[in-house]
């Protein structure tokens, strides 16, 4: 293409919330979409306007139910159809990724099929966060801007001025993402070590590190259930902490979470707006990540390098 090809954004249903801050932080008004409903639960969206010729940003985090992944499959469908020149999701967080791996017998590796399913759709690259794994990025054959909240949550972080600060990794898997807060924090680490003999269930948790007298921050890449936090946090506090926190990108949050943890020793809960939080507390803090991927999506539009606009 001699000219550059028209940049327009859309939005699956329930990325709206988001996708709207996005599209006016970037200086643009989100494209017209619509979604045709069946009475047996069959969806079908419809772009409102022309996208031929253009470079296409379709914005859907794919939370629970599937619909959403399914839905965010549809419109990219539906932008190659109608001629559109590229077709980039824009996944802040994108579901599944917690089966990684075959981790025991006759179990699907649900993100490598997630990933060959957007690749089928027809996207050109995919934009999205915190991934529960960073080699998940190589199960796409398209190129992946992996962005990471730690460049909003280190700044929050610094300005709360903790004396005694200690970064925790709530579990083994999380080392590095701890290692790396702790390193541009320049404090302490430490690290909880879990037994799980099932799925969103810890039996029992241990903390390898000194916490006695130190406000801890313990960041993850979700929160779902809080089990694992919430045992950590009352460890840690019966250990002798002055206070715990907790930072974590996406708030699933699921079942009684937001309950447990206004019940908790928890201080402060810090998340992005990657999912809708189902229910507001005054123990959770909710930052935008809007922003961050209108600037990002900026430079992916120009040919521009993005790596300026991480810190871990």
């Amino acid at each position: 293409m001699s000219h550059k090809a028209p940049i327009k954004f859309f939005s699956g249903k329930a990325s709206l919330y988001l996708a709207d801050k996005i599209a006016r932080n970037y200086g643009q008004e989100l494209g017209k979409s619509s979604v045709i409903q069946f009475s047996d639960g069959e969806f079908q969206p419809c772009f409102d306007e022309s996208v031929r010729g253009c470079v296409v940003f379709v914005i859907q985090s794919t939370f629970p139910p599937s619909d959403n992944l399914f839905e965010l499959l549809l419109m990219i469908d539906a932008a190659k159809r109608a001629s559109a020149y590229k077709v980039v999701a824009v996944v802040p967080y994108l579901g599944f990724t917690r089966q990684d791996r075959k981790d025991k017998p006759r179990v699907s590796i649900g993100a490598k099929l997630v990933a060959d399913l957007l690749s089928t759709a027809g996207i050109s690259r995919i934009v999205t966060m915190d991934l529960h794994a960073d080699q998940i990025q190589g199960f796409f054959d398209v190129p992946v801007d992996h962005l990471y909240a730690s460049s909003i949550f280190v700044p929050y972080i610094s300005k709360m001025n903790l004396e005694n600060l200690v970064v925790a990794a709530p579990d083994m898997g999380g080392t590095k993402r701890a290692n790396a807060y702790s390193r541009f924090l320049n404090s302490e680490m430490v690290i909880c070590y879990k037994l799980r003999k099932k799925a969103n269930y810890v039996d029992e948790i241990t903390i390898i590190g000194d916490v006695k007298d130190k406000n801890v921050v313990i960041v993850d890449d979700m929160i779902d259930t809080a089990g694992t936090v919430l045992l950590a946090a009352d460890l840690m506090m019966q250990t002798g902490a002055n206070s715990v926190r907790v930072v974590a990108t996406h708030p699933v949050l699921s079942g009684q979470a937001v309950e447990k943890i206004e019940k908790s020793a928890i201080s402060e809960v810090v998340v992005t707006d990657t999912i809708p939080l189902k229910k507001q507390s005054e123990k959770i803090t909710v930052l935008t990540v809007a922003d961050l991927f209108a600037k990002v999506i900026d430079k992916v539009y120009n040919y521009q390098s993005i790596s300026s606009t991480f810190i871990v």
